[in-house]
């Protein structure tokens, strides 16, 4: 399926909240669309402000998360690193498993791996299943 790039984002908005309600968070939607999260999860007393990334799978079978934000204008393309400190969970919907995976973004550097399938030399020790991220940590 072919989507201009504002409409991933919106489906990958809508599958986060989804996959939000159903392990018991209320969705909460900032009136603003200049927030450095796209959502907010409450739950248990505790709020978690989301941001959501729409990512495919690469060739080999993964899923790349890099920590920061892209957009372009009349200048050209821009990059900028995630602020850490105004996001407190990544829900990043793939289309290609059809899944939201949950992450910390404190628990990582500049970027994670996420592997959808084992690898096939059985390594395991630097290895991020993205099956382990179904949950909101």
């Amino acid at each position: 399926m072919n989507h201009h790039t504002k409409n991933k984002g919106d489906l990958g908005v809508l599958k986060a909240q989804v996959a939000l309600a159903e392990q018991g968070y209320t969705i909460l939607i900032p009136l603003s669309e200049h927030q450095s999260f796209d959502i907010v999860g409450y739950k248990g007393g505790i709020f978690k402000r989301v941001q959501v990334k729409y990512r495919c799978l690469r060739k080999d079978g993964t899923l790349e998360i890099p920590f920061k934000s892209s957009w372009s204008d009349s200048n050209g393309v821009h990059t900028r690193k995630a602020d850490k400190s105004a996001i407190d969970l990544y829900a990043i919907y793939c289309p290609d498993t059809d899944q939201c995976y949950f992450l910390d973004p404190h628990a990582f550097g500049d970027v994670i791996i996420l592997r959808v399938n084992a690898p096939k030399n059985n390594q395991i020790k630097g290895i991020h299943l993205a099956s382990d991220f179904l949950r909101v940590p």
